[in-house]
């Protein structure tokens, strides 16, 4: 019952998943599928940054990032890597076809910080995935947001995430766009080498927002690059999206120090993912 009115409630049990029906599935890459769902029953509510537990009866959940973003709500996308039972078995799904959810989950990225700010955000391999859901944001609502400068690395051509979304950005004044892949292929025309290189041609303003996603071997290099243009670890923020499990902070799995990664994060401060331990 609530306390300021007498009216009878109820809570949403935070382990029960809620069918989604999947509007769309699409090869991303040749072990990344993405998905487009709309919930069976209602909509979803989340903030760019967060994630969902994504289930299938009889294999297990996996947690994910959200994949696009809120001020589009009338779908939502995830992408998903076959790395396992459940997502092998997930990623065999096809338009028609329901997975469950628990969501939203976590604490995603601080858009109140990074309004009326100059924004970069840099991307490695699938990490353009739960950044997209920042991108689209920053796009929809581009008059809220300064200057906004992305960096997206990918291993190969082949690996490179959205492309019809990288080709609109390249050509899109709203956004300064840079891309590089690891190894060229016959057909790759742009930037080879590590992502770090590409911030030669940036003009970063000291006072910039910076949002990092990638393998963790990328952040401590791409940190430097940031640190060397004058920004401050307070005004860098990192998705660390890894080792976790339940979603809601009770199994322990995602446990550094005293944070837990899907309650606490999974976005956190630099200042405070250099206090955590094995974070970096």
């Amino acid at each position: 019952m609530c306390d300021n009115c007498g009216c009878e409630t109820t809570e949403e049990n935070i382990f029960l998943p809620k069918e989604a029906k999947i509007i769309k599935a699409v090869q991303a890459t040749a072990d990344v599928k993405l998905f487009t769902l709309k919930m069976a029953d209602g909509y979803i509510h989340w903030d760019p940054g967060q994630f969902l537990e994504v289930s299938l009866f009889g294999y297990g959940e996996i947690p994910i990032g959200f994949a696009s973003s809120p001020t589009r709500p009338e779908s939502f996308d995830i992408a998903i890597r076959t790395v396992g039972r459940v997502s092998g078995a997930i990623n065999k799904l096809v338009a028609g076809d329901s997975m469950f959810l628990r969501a939203p989950l976590g604490t995603g990225f601080p858009i109140n910080l990074l309004r009326g700010q100059d924004v970069i955000i840099v991307a490695g391999g699938i990490g353009l995935c739960p950044t997209r859901s920042l991108i689209q944001y920053i796009m929809d609502r581009r008059d809220e947001f300064k200057k906004f400068t992305l960096i997206y690395g990918a291993k190969n051509p082949s690996q490179q995430m959205f492309k019809d979304e990288l080709a609109t950005w390249k050509k899109s004044s709203d956004i300064d766009f840079y891309d590089i892949v690891d190894k060229a292929d016959e057909n790759w025309k742009g930037e080879v080498g590590l992502i770090t290189s590409l911030f030669a041609k940036t003009n970063l303003n000291p006072e910039t927002r910076a949002v990092i996603c990638g393998p963790p071997i990328m952040f401590k290099f791409v940190v430097m690059e940031l640190n060397k243009r004058g920004i401050k670890n307070e005004n860098i923020f990192l998705d660390l999206e890894r080792r976790m499990k339940c979603g809601v902070g009770k199994c322990g799995h995602c446990q550094i120090n005293d944070q837990y990664v899907c309650v606490d994060g999974p976005v956190f401060p630099l200042s405070k993912a250099k206090q955590l331990e094995e974070a970096l």
